[in-house]
């Protein structure tokens, strides 16, 4: 791959990974600021009570899949990648300054909602332009690759907030921490946010955007008319997504409390799994994104779903009895790896759906939605059912979802042929989606 490629991969990751940083580390640092803007009493219900209000900024992800994806498709990739870094940016100024309740009472809470809010917005039109870009910029055969560095650059955003984490809990003590220590990741997101901000503004649109006139000139391009049209891969974003989002979340942001809370490591420990978990998990993601340029996106995907509705279970049961460290990472690994056959490809499959015109909306909107009902409630459904007693009943549910995704895998077409260019046309000529021609040129930014 030429440098030119690697700019186009860099320049459509970067921002992503900024933005997922700042979305992981509320989840992360949760278990420090929860009681600061809630009554002291019960750790598990403020902590759930934190956790809601991060649900919160999942179910503004679908008005920010509409409203983003809408600019994407109308204004191009560019305009849409630029506003996101700008949303989050602020959001995280926000919950930097925020007033604890000791301060404010529940004003600080309100602060807190409406920051999680633009995040929501920032992130339901992050995940459909950057995967649109990644995937329209690739070269023909290199999708999948490329498509890929979408997840290795969430993960390292979440890396880089569990690797800030370790270093506070070494150096700080654990009344800093709580106190006002972990105000330090969201300054240091801002900061980011702002670098992010200016590389994007020099970024290119792709070519498939800018040469497509049909989608330019289109008054419904990005609307709700034109992904009507569109239904059934929109739905069929929903279910292929149902699965793997809820497998995702629980492996990574809920991993880290989970260990802590229910499997009785401590802190530094849980985080520490979490970590070396992760960067292994971020390290193979082109890979399998380069197999799935040779065979195909469906055998990846199937190989999740069996892997998690038949591994979940046991998976889980025997992290809660690992002990140690090492037990633990090796459980997690294991979970990983599996999650992997969803998360290296998901981005250019949905994106491979659906034709120019309505492909940053028909990403953003569907995944928005799977990602409110079961990415942003995956972790207050856990905790649900461990305040209820029944902690092992998150296990199923888990497996549950990857079962009915399993059977959208079996049946669904593969995508990794088809050509960006004419997805439309052959849609509209009723003619099967048309195979990318191995020797047609790259898109280019």
């Amino acid at each position: 791959m030429g440098r030119e490629q690697w700019k186009k991969i860099w320049v459509g990751s970067a921002g992503n990974m900024v933005e997922w940083f700042d979305w992981f580390v509320y989840a992360s640092f949760a278990v420090y600021f929860a009681d600061s803007f809630f009554p002291k009493g019960n750790d598990t219900a403020n902590l759930m009570n934190t956790m809601g209000i991060f649900a919160v900024g999942f179910f503004m992800r679908p008005v920010g899949g509409w409203v983003l994806g809408r600019v994407g498709d109308r204004k191009g990739r560019k305009a849409a990648l630029t506003l996101t870094v700008t949303l989050m940016s602020a959001s995280a100024i926000l919950i930097a300054v925020a007033p604890t309740y000791a301060v404010a009472g529940y004003g600080g809470v309100a602060v807190l909602l409406v920051a999680r809010m633009l995040q929501g917005l920032s992130v339901g039109g992050e995940y459909a332009a950057s995967a649109t870009y990644l995937t329209e910029a690739s070269a023909p055969g290199r999708r999948g690759f490329a498509s890929s560095f979408q997840y290795v650059s969430m993960t390292a955003g979440q890396l880089l907030g569990l690797g800030l984490q370790i270093v506070l809990q070494r150096t700080m003590s654990e009344d800093a921490l709580h106190s006002w220590a972990w105000r330090i990741p969201f300054i240091i997101g801002a900061l980011g946010a702002a670098i992010v901000f200016y590389l994007r503004r020099n970024m290119l649109e792709t070519e498939v955007y800018a040469q497509d006139d049909s989608a330019q000139n289109d008054p419904d391009r990005g609307t709700l008319k034109a992904l009507w049209a569109h239904r059934r891969e929109a739905f069929l974003v929903i279910a292929l997504t149902m699965g793997g989002t809820v497998a995702y979340y629980t492996y990574t942001t809920y991993l880290t409390k989970y260990l802590s809370g229910s499997a009785g490591l401590d802190k530094p420990t849980a985080s520490l799994v979490s970590f070396c978990a992760l960067f292994v998990f971020m390290c193979v993601q082109p890979l399998a994104g380069r197999l799935s340029d040779r065979i195909g996106r469906r055998p990846l995907l199937i190989t999740f779903a069996v892997g998690s509705t038949f591994l979940t279970v046991p998976i889980m049961t025997l992290l809660k009895h690992a002990g140690s460290f090492w037990p633990a990472l090796g459980l997690a690994l294991l979970a990983l790896l599996v999650v992997t056959g969803y998360t290296s490809i998901n981005a250019c499959v949905k994106a491979e759906l659906f034709p120019t015109g309505i492909r940053a909306l028909g990403v953003a909107l569907p995944y928005a939605i799977a990602n409110a009902l079961f990415g942003g409630t995956a972790e207050y459904v856990a905790l649900w059912f461990k305040k209820g007693g029944i902690e092992s009943g998150y296990y199923w549910y888990v497996a549950g979802c990857a079962a009915v995704s399993l059977i959208v895998y079996i049946t669904m077409r593969e995508t990794k042929t088809i050509d960006l260019n004419r997805v439309k046309q052959a849609e509209e000529e009723g003619a099967p989606l048309p195979a990318q021609s191995a020797n047609s040129s790259p898109s280019g930014v």
